[in-house]
């Protein structure tokens, strides 16, 4: 560590450019990794088999450590291990198809048949079996707000949530179990259509999402999360106006809990419901979020209807 006397302090890093200085090219602490993560991945997929070492890394002008250091903090897995889900994944889309095992194991990479078998048996929870359901797809969001994970397959959005809400894994495991089907690394048209949406939505320009969405809630919880969809951007319900919409003004707590379920942020408003007393309520993704999300949606519903003066 450099001596206190030796340091100068910024408030901000725009502050310490204007002096002069610039990012560690090593550790991009600035945020850089986004770029960074984004050409790994690239790697990946341009590669046949899928698998990317140190001299790939270097070829593409990537300093090795860097990439296994922001893989392992970002996804919590190394760049190997990134490789190898994907290629898996995709012998898995493969075979639901109707690829057969031996194609979609040659098709991945795998040389040894018993090599495949074992990989996708730990991964998956069972063997590789032609036309089997084909998996769904996990990648990451850079937000406003902060990180999100999304779950997409090549005809909907399952699941986009912060990544630091309490019981995501809960929401995964709800996921492969009600769908039976894995969910490996990787990218499909939808995530890139909510990419695109959630871009807007922090500009203020997407006021209401088209993406295609899946629910994987009870009847009770899809009839709270439809009427949830009907609250105007900018606007918020209470508790008791949201059980009144779904015709069960009783049902106050069950629809708070049904709320709280919800596993797709912001696409799904939950943070549009409110206590009756004008309070904020609960929020999965924080108190804190929830009234910077309430206060962003107010300000350009504003901007939009010339009410802001």
């Amino acid at each position: 560590m450099p001596k206190f006397e030796n340091c100068e302090f910024y408030e901000s890093p725009e502050a310490a450019l204007r002096a002069g200085y610039r990012a560690c090219k090593r550790c991009h602490p600035s945020g850089e990794d986004h770029a960074l993560m984004l050409a790994v991945i690239a790697l990946v997929e341009d590669n046949e088999d899928g698998r990317v070492d140190e001299a790939a890394l270097k070829r593409a002008g990537i300093d090795p450590s860097t990439a296994r250091r922001k893989f392992k903090q970002r996804l919590g897995m190394s760049v190997a291990e990134y490789a190898r889900l994907r290629r898996l994944g995709l012998a898995a889309k493969a075979m639901a198809g109707g690829a057969s095992v031996i194609d979609a194991q040659l098709d991945a990479g795998f040389e040894s048949a018993s090599g495949f078998r074992a990989a996708y048996a730990k991964t998956f929870g069972a063997a590789p079996a032609k036309g089997q359901a084909d998996p769904l797809f996990v990648d990451w969001l850079d937000t406003a707000e902060g990180r999100m994970v999304v779950v997409t397959d090549d005809r909907a959005l399952y699941l986009i949530e912060f990544v630091d809400r309490v019981k995501l894994p809960r929401q995964f495991e709800r996921l492969r179990r009600i769908h039976g089907r894995a969910i490996v690394p990787g990218t499909t048209a939808i995530t890139e259509i909510i990419r695109q949406e959630m871009d807007d939505y922090f500009a203020g320009t997407c006021q209401s999402f088209s993406v295609a969405i899946e629910t994987t809630g009870t009847e009770f919880q899809d009839g709270v999360w439809d009427a949830l969809q009907t609250i105007p951007y900018g606007e918020t319900w209470s508790y008791a106006e949201l059980a009144t919409a779904i015709g069960n003004d009783k049902a106050v707590r069950a629809v708070a809990s049904a709320n709280g379920s919800n596993g797709l942020a912001i696409v799904i408003p939950c943070h549009r419901v409110i206590a009756t007393g004008g309070g904020l309520g609960g929020y999965a993704g924080g108190i804190e979020r929830k009234a910077r999300l309430l206060d962003l949606e107010r300000t350009h519903r504003a901007l939009r209807d010339g009410d802001l003066f």
